[in-house]
């Protein structure tokens, strides 16, 4: 019987503390919204042409550095101080395809759709990358874009779950004995 007790109180813990996770573990294909705020600019580009991928953190509400993937290029990092980055489209991209573009920034995601126009530049316009500024360190990792507030919410909830269940096995237990 006692064990029933210890099982429901470990249980309730677990419970507890998972649905206090963070919003960080979630993947970014979790939530999608209204793509306000970002463009594939030109929409419709030749394959091995040259896109640039815009992000208006006015309208997104994004502050951290946005993710950007496709099937018709490599991932691209727009950084929290920029508001744009350049992607090559893959040369063998098909004509007259259109791909998905995914923004993602903290869990929330956007798409766009890039279309691919017939033919292939001869030349294709050089990539300018953006000027490059060190790393940001020191952001702890996980912890990026989480306040005191947040966390300490967190805390309050194992906490409070973790006591809830000490006083009622320590009740039921007092209940046994006398």
């Amino acid at each position: 019987m006692r064990a029933i007790r210890v099982a429901s109180a470990a249980l309730l813990g677990v419970t507890a503390l998972t649905l206090s996770a963070p919003a960080a573990v979630a993947s970014d294909d979790d939530h999608y919204v209204m793509s306000e705020g970002y463009s594939v600019q030109p929409s419709t580009v030749a394959a091995g042409g040259q896109v640039t991928l815009r992000v208006d953190r006015a309208v997104s509400g994004c502050r951290s550095s946005v993710s950007v993937y496709s099937g018709v290029f490599d991932t691209v990092v727009i950084p929290r101080n920029s508001s744009w980055a350049a992607a090559v489209v893959d040369r063998d991209a098909r004509p007259g395809a259109s791909y998905r573009v995914t923004f993602a920034c903290g869990g929330i995601s956007a798409v766009k759709e890039l279309t691919i126009a017939g033919g292939r530049p001869v030349d294709p316009t050089p990539v300018p990358y953006p000027v490059p500024r060190g790393v940001h360190a020191g952001a702890g990792g996980t912890s990026d874009g989480f306040d005191a507030k947040e966390i300490g919410l967190g805390a309050a909830l194992v906490a409070g779950s973790v006591g809830t269940a000490y006083v009622i096995s320590r009740r039921r237990a007092r209940e046994d004995a006398g």
